[in-house]
C-alpha cells in the first residue's frame, strides 16, 4: 500500500495523458477512460496543484458513475486526499515548526508576537481535513465492497496518520501554550522585581 501512496508519475506519462485529454476536450467530449487515466497521473504528481486537479476530475467521474463503476474513482480519491495532506508538510514547514519551538524557548517578547502569527499557519498545517476526506471516500467504497482488502488497508493507514497528525498538532499547540505561559511568568517576575527596587 505504501507503494501506491508514494508512487510518483513519470513526467513523460503525465504529458502523454494530458495531451490525450486535451485532444479529446478540443473535439468536444472526453471519454471516461481518458479522464480517469489523466486524473490517475495527476494524483501521482509531486505537485499539489496537479493532485488537486486530479481530485476534481475524479469527483466528476464519481458523480456521473454507477455504484459499481465508482470503485476505482473512490479509491484514488482517497489516495489523492492522503497525498494532499502529506504534501502540505514539506521540509520548509518542518523548519517552521522547529523555529517556532525554538523562539518560544528564548522567551523574547518580540519573538512571541511573531510566533502568534505563525500559530494559525501551524493549526492549518495540522488540520485533518484531507485525511477526513480520504476516510469519507474510502468508507464509501467499503460500504459498497466491505471485503475489499486494498481499501481496508488504506483505511487503516489513513486512520493511523490522522491520529498521529492530531497528536503532533496538539503537542505543538501545547508547547506553544507552555512557552507563552513561561514567558508571561518571566515578565511578571521581572516586573515584580522592578517594582520591588523602586
Amino acid at each position: 500500500m505504501e507503494a501506491v501512496l508514494s508512487d510518483v508519475v513519470a513526467p513523460e506519462d503525465l504529458k502523454k495523458f494530458e495531451k490525450k485529454y486535451n485532444n479529446e476536450l478540443l473535439k468536444g467530449a472526453v471519454s471516461k477512460e481518458t479522464k480517469f487515466e489523466y486524473a490517475w497521473c495527476l494524483i501521482r504528481s509531486k505537485y499539489t496543484e496537479d493532485i488537486k486537479m486530479g481530485v476534481v476530475l475524479l469527483e466528476e467521474l464519481v458523480q456521473k458513475s454507477s455504484k459499481d463503476d465508482s470503485r476505482d474513482f473512490l479509491f484514488y480519491l482517497a489516495v489523492a486526499n492522503y497525498r494532499l495532506k502529506v504534501s502540505h508538510v514539506s521540509k520548509a514547514d518542518m523548519k517552521l515548526v522547529s523555529t517556532v519551538t525554538w523562539f518560544v524557548r528564548t522567551s523574547d517578547v518580540l519573538i512571541v508576537r511573531t510566533e502568534r502569527r505563525w500559530v494559525s499557519s501551524l493549526l492549518f498545517l495540522f488540520s485533518p481535513q484531507e485525511y477526513e476526506k480520504a476516510l469519507k471516500y474510502i468508507r464509501t467504497l467499503l460500504r459498497n465492497e466491505p471485503g475489499n482488502k486494498q481499501a481496508l488497508e488504506l483505511e487503516k493507514l489513513i486512520d493511523k496518520a490522522l491520529k498521529k497528525d492530531g497528536l503532533v498538532g496538539m503537542a505543538i499547540v501545547g508547547g506553544i501554550g507552555l512557552g507563552v505561559a513561561g514567558l508571561a511568568g518571566l515578565i511578571g517576575l521581572a516586573v515584580s522585581k522592578g517594582a520591588a527596587k523602586s
